[in-house]
């Protein structure tokens, strides 16, 4: 029973995650006209982010130096993901960043059954293949070939595959607790943005800057609201749960990015795309229901 509870918290917990980081698009770019471009606004993000953890992180050191290299760098890569995520919601429409990068579920899957070994329930299989004829839908719906277009695009797909080998990773291996894995998360993504920044766009001139005081308010909400508070709680729920469940339960963020953008910014949906994201979201209930129907089988077994 308390097994029962603490993975439908920790569902509910990935489930909020992906509709608080469907909003995120928002940040980043009002970072970029604020005159961060690029990968500099993610590098301010994620560096107040690791300075806000840091406390935390200074008194639990020894616990993070003890948890290991593979516990450490799973953590890390996860937050490589997610800066390359970030990158590419300013060089990509965002519906389509985000569905590339919401991809997961198909290479979590793959790993985990020709690399970890694991079962994979026929649903689930189901489950992944209603979610790609969605993605196939929505890239496609322009007439065009159903492939990434744009760099950012194409930081989308490389983002979900990290993100799938770190969510293995975290399952395995890391003892982490979730504000040290916070902390961490934030290394990985503020290392991957440093390295990213000066090759996509040239050091942020001071004059570029437009308003100081809005830049730092919007820096210090991103760090600390996305990348702090809520991947905090991702981390404690991650490793709860399987990683193809959590990339699926993730795919709220789709609709709820692509909704946003259209309204927000103006990147309209056409029907095709709306169709595709359903679609999406009924390969999310496809992989909780037979989950859920099994346990209850086994129940009444018991009984």
């Amino acid at each position: 029973m308390q097994r029962e509870r603490t993975t439908s918290l920790a569902t509910a917990i990935v489930f909020a995650t992906g509709v608080l980081w469907g909003f995120y698009w928002l940040p980043v770019r009002t970072l970029s006209g604020l005159g961060l471009p690029g990968a500099w606004g993610t590098l301010a993000i994620t560096f107040a982010a690791a300075l806000l953890l840091s406390p935390a992180a200074i008194f639990r050191r020894h616990a993070i130096a003890r948890a290991g290299l593979p516990a450490f760098a799973s953590v890390a890569l996860g937050g490589a993901a997610f800066a390359l995520y970030s990158i590419g919601l300013v060089y990509g429409r965002v519906a389509i960043v985000i569905l590339l990068y919401f991809l997961t579920p198909v290479w979590s899957t793959l790993i985990g059954r020709y690399v970890m070994g694991w079962p994979t329930p026929p649903m689930r299989i189901a489950a992944i293949a209603v979610g790609l004829v969605g993605l196939v839908v929505m890239l496609g719906a322009d007439g065009g070939v159903p492939m990434p277009k744009s760099t950012g695009e194409w930081m989308g797909l490389l983002a979900g595959i990290l993100w799938s080998v770190a969510t293995t990773g975290m399952r395995t291996k890391s003892g982490l607790r979730p504000r040290e894995a916070a902390f961490v998360f934030a290394i990985g993504a503020a290392a991957t943005a440093l390295l990213l920044a000066p090759v996509l766009e040239p050091w942020p001139q001071p004059e570029g800057i437009r308003t100081l005081l809005s830049l730092l308010a919007v820096t210090l909400a991103g760090g600390g609201l996305w990348w702090g508070l809520s991947i905090a709680a991702l981390m404690w729920a991650t490793v709860r749960l399987e990683p193809a469940r959590v990339g699926i339960l993730l795919m709220a963020e789709v609709l709820v990015g692509a909704a946003s953008a259209a309204v927000l910014a103006g990147e309209a949906l056409q029907r095709l795309e709306i169709i595709g994201g359903a679609l999406v979201l009924v390969a999310g209930i496809l992989e909780i229901w037979p989950v859920r129907g099994l346990r209850q089988e086994t129940e009444s077994q018991r009984r």
